[in-house]
């Protein structure tokens, strides 16, 4: 037998050169592996830096319910407006006495002077409804509304000094007290501006014995023509 073994192949020594090669590329390698980890770590640092806690606005509260009318307001899809009613005094003492309504309701809140003219106490703030009741046409009614105190309208002095006459055709709506509302008034036709003014201060200041139904006083709907002559 052979003291020494024979190798089947021959051992290969590296050279210097390919020893300093072998060198360098472990060192790169090492580096880059180095660097790479070095730059995840700051991406990790940024993103746990930027992090920041978000609070959610709370929802708003629900509105407040609405508030509830009082008892005796007047709710309606068109609700009265809320003020007060005024009384003119006629120019002229009737000579009638106008008739007596016991059935008819006096609520002394509404000549309070609160609110708008022409309105109610129970009436609602920027209302535009009727103030009370239904209106009726003169053929609806048993008992259509009749002058008692029918006040002459002033001759505008510009016209009358120019002999100028005219009419003035009118609507308003004369309530259960023979009044006039003001918020009723309408001008159907003029034959001048100047008529307009006289013949409303007119209508408001008349007295009426209100229209009835069934011995009820109602409210009615009026239309009147008023003519201005120079020889009245």
């Amino acid at each position: 037998m052979f003291e020494n073994l024979i190798e089947s192949k021959p051992k290969k020594f590296k050279s210097v050169k390919q020893t300093a090669l072998s060198v360098v590329v472990h060192v790169l390698a090492l580096f880059a592996l180095i660097k790479a980890t070095s730059g995840a770590a700051e991406t990790i640092k940024k993103i746990l830096a930027d992090t920041s806690m978000v609070f959610l606005k709370p929802p708003p509260p629900p509105p407040p319910p609405p508030e509830t009318p009082p008892p005796d307001a007047v709710v309606t899809a068109n609700p009265p407006p809320q003020g007060f009613q005024t009384v003119i005094p006629p120019t002229e003492i009737p000579k009638d006495i106008p008739p007596v309504n016991l059935n008819e309701r006096f609520d002394a809140r509404d000549f309070s002077g609160k609110g708008v003219e022409g309105g109610v106490a129970t009436g609602v703030v920027g209302g535009s409804g009727p103030v009370t009741g239904e209106t009726f046409l003169e053929t609806q009614v048993d008992d259509p509304v009749a002058p008692i105190s029918q006040v002459k309208p002033r001759y505008p002095p510009v016209l009358q000094s120019a002999g100028i006459s005219g009419k003035v055709g009118v609507e308003f709506i004369v309530d259960t007290t023979g009044h006039a509302e003001a918020r009723s008034w309408k001008i159907l036709s003029s034959t001048n501006k100047a008529f307009e003014e006289p013949a409303r201060e007119a209508i408001m200041k008349s007295v009426y014995k209100p229209a009835r139904i069934k011995g009820q006083a109602v409210r009615q709907l009026v239309q009147q023509g008023m003519r201005f002559d120079i020889g009245q």
